[in-house]
């Protein structure tokens, strides 16, 4: 009988190697992107070029309170006081070119829904992703792989700001719930907060068409955080694109500190609950990067050469407290996937995706 059990054991084991090798200590994890964020404002805060600069904010002088310090490292305090106060302490931060320490895109498109896909699938696939239509991805992405998983079923959520992210994780396929655009929160259970956000949501539509604000996106998804407790959360702010499209210096700044200050309040939430506390892993990153000059820093895309620098940082308890990495080498957003597999203990189902980044899990 005895004989029986241990084979039956190994059996197990044997069909699910990931769970039995578990090393890592998370548990649960958090994925959060900025749309089109450059990673000179994060390393070296509010540009010289454009603070002052009349054709891009609405008032001279109006930044320089809030924004500027001759010293790029105080000034990059000032503008993500989050990310420099506790991930550069407790976490890691890759991307800062002045030390050769490279994050890129792998895709070659520079824009949207190519770097959300690479992002999420771990790689780039320009043949069939070359535009931001909205169009079913073909691909298969990590929140869909974790979702077919008996132990992750229905607890994997995504929220976003801009309209094409329920195609972007083929929603309709994969099975994960995506609140994007100026969808409201449903079901017959929403929370007061929930009503009020639905209510000004509907009130208050914002200047574009296809994002509505993050102030939504962020309400929402800290909600559905303290409300369904998912393990797996993906959340996506886009104001940061959409007022550097529009020329707005500004606007770019206030949006990037508020993003700073809303990261701060999840991460808060998830240590303040035990289900959460040092047993998740937060990692963030971008969809693309954008030009350096006063005209090109508006765009991205195939045609501006700086487009495909990005950068990624994270926190958790299986992520050494490097801080801002400084070891010259080549990182790109698609590694992304397979280090959240590993951090949870899993393999990655496809083969051909990009390593995981071996630095950030001990």
């Amino acid at each position: 009988m005895k004989k029986h059990v241990l084979f039956a054991l190994a059996a197990l084991f044997a069909l699910f190697p990931s769970y039995a090798q578990k090393t890592t200590q998370t548990e649960n994890v958090i994925l959060i992107t900025f749309d089109g964020l450059r990673w000179q404002e994060l390393f070296k805060g509010a540009d010289s070029l454009m603070v002052d600069d009349t054709g891009m904010i609405e008032s001279s002088g109006s930044l320089l309170k809030d924004f500027w310090h001759p010293d790029p490292i105080k000034r990059r305090e000032i503008l993500f006081p989050f990310f420099w106060g506790t991930i550069a302490k407790e976490g890691q931060l890759y991307g800062n070119r002045a030390y050769g320490n490279l994050v890129d895109n792998a895709n070659k498109m520079w824009f949207s829904y190519p770097g959300y896909n690479e992002f999420l699938s771990g790689k780039a696939d320009d043949e069939r992703i070359n535009s931001n239509d909205k169009m079913n991805n073909p691909n298969v992405t990590l929140l869909e792989h974790l979702n077919r998983l008996p132990a992750y079923k229905g607890k994997v959520m995504a929220f976003g700001s801009w309209d094409v992210f329920p195609y972007i994780i083929n929603e309709e396929r994969s099975g994960v719930p995506v609140n994007a655009g100026f969808d409201l929160a449903e079901g017959s259970d929403l929370t007061e907060v929930e009503k009020t956000v639905n209510r000004l949501q509907s009130e208050i539509r914002g200047p574009w068409g296809g994002v509505r604000l993050d102030a939504f996106t962020h309400s929402y998804a800290l909600e559905a955080l303290k409300k369904h407790k998912p393990k797996v959360l993906y959340i996506s702010y886009g104001e940061t694109d959409d007022w550097a499209h529009e020329g707005k210096y500004d606007h770019y700044l206030w949006s990037a500190r508020q993003t700073d200050q809303y990261i701060r309040e999840i991460w808060e939430t998830v240590q303040s609950d035990p289900q959460y506390k040092d047993k998740t892993t937060l990692i963030i990153g971008v969809d693309h990067g954008r030009g350096i000059t006063k005209t090109s820093w508006k765009s991205h895309g195939q045609s501006v050469p700086e487009g495909g620098q990005i950068w990624l940082m994270a926190i958790g308890p299986d992520t050494p407290a490097s801080g801002e990495m400084k070891t010259q080498g080549q990182w790109q957003s698609a590694m992304v996937a397979k280090t959240v597999f590993q951090l949870l203990g899993l393999d990655y189902p496809e083969a051909d995706a990009a390593p995981a980044i071996k630095e950030l899990i001990k």
